[in-house]
């Protein structure tokens, strides 16, 4: 079966990056020249997604602004004979079928998808976090859909992670299949170190079966005092098959100041028209 549907959870505070998101959703930072969430959306629609579910907050209209027409906007660039930038402008607003939906209270992950079962309507569905910059050849759900379309179970993005670092991750357990494909037997939202079961974190991108709403509808709130939606896969895969791709591609966690920072430099080297000039300026500053 195609999935066509991806539910972006888009609702949080952003507090990482205050006074900044004070007015301005974190998915709305420039990475370079586009907010970080449209790189994720371009990343879904590469992968094959037709519509998309944002589910939002208060103080996130300007996401909804972005991917809507701009009339104004476009009639200047037209009148200034800015064609390619034009281009651009209108590309944004051509993507793909854009649908929003209010999350009202910050209650987790777990709970921005419930919000989306109505949209999901019993079909299987991509969730892609937008803060997770995947710079990889094949895009990275792409990569779990091909998992899904040959095994037809949900299935989760996974990373390696230094040890000392695993305690920020759902963190899982599990048997290789094949090439970076696994089944999951066992996942932990951010276990102690010493009591991690693997070095393989979960990632921002998950394929999911709709026998998850059913779970999250009953979910009670786990650590943080958040419905989390770790602990709603962890009784899914007691009930079915839960697979993980250990994907290829470089990771950026733009949730991060510092992550933010490196996926900077890494995205403006891969641009031709500064590549040259930036990479002198840093060797520059770094003597």
């Amino acid at each position: 079966m195609k999935i066509k549907k991806a539910v972006f959870p888009v609702a949080g505070l952003g507090t990482r990056f205050l006074p900044a998101t004070k007015s301005s959703p974190k998915e709305m930072l420039p990475l370079i020249d586009k907010p970080l969430v449209q790189y994720v959306v371009e990343e879904a629609v590469a992968a094959g997604i037709e519509q998309i579910l944002f589910v939002t907050g208060r103080n996130k209209r300007a996401i909804e602004d972005h991917f809507d027409i701009s009339t104004e906007l476009e009639l200047h660039l037209e009148e200034k004979g800015k064609d390619a930038t034009l281009r651009q402008v209108r590309e944004i607003s051509d993507l793909v079928e854009i649908f929003y939906v209010r999350q009202k209270q910050a209650l987790g992950l777990g709970h921005a998808i419930l919000c989306a079962r109505d949209f999901i309507n019993h079909e299987p569905f991509a969730v892609l976090l937008g803060d997770d910059i995947i710079d990889s050849e094949r895009p990275c759900l792409r990569q779990l859909l091909d998992v899904f379309e040959q095994h037809n179970g949900s299935v989760l993005a996974l990373e390696k992670v230094p040890m000392e670092n695993i305690s920020s991750y759902g963190c899982v357990k599990a048997e290789q299949l094949a090439e970076r494909v696994f089944n999951i037997t066992d996942m932990v939202e951010k276990p102690k170190r010493e009591e991690a079961p693997s070095d393989m974190a979960i990632i921002g991108r998950y394929v999911l079966t709709p026998q998850i709403f059913r779970i999250l509808e009953q979910q009670q709130p786990g650590k943080g005092g958040e419905i989390q939606l770790t602990d709603a896969i962890l009784k899914l895969s007691g009930q079915e098959k839960v697979y993980g791709c250990l994907f290829e591609g470089l990771r950026h966690d733009c949730g991060d100041k510092l992550g933010f920072l490196k996926a900077t430099v890494d995205m403006a080297l891969k641009r031709d028209e500064f590549r040259q000039d930036f990479e002198a300026y840093l060797r520059s500053r770094l003597g």
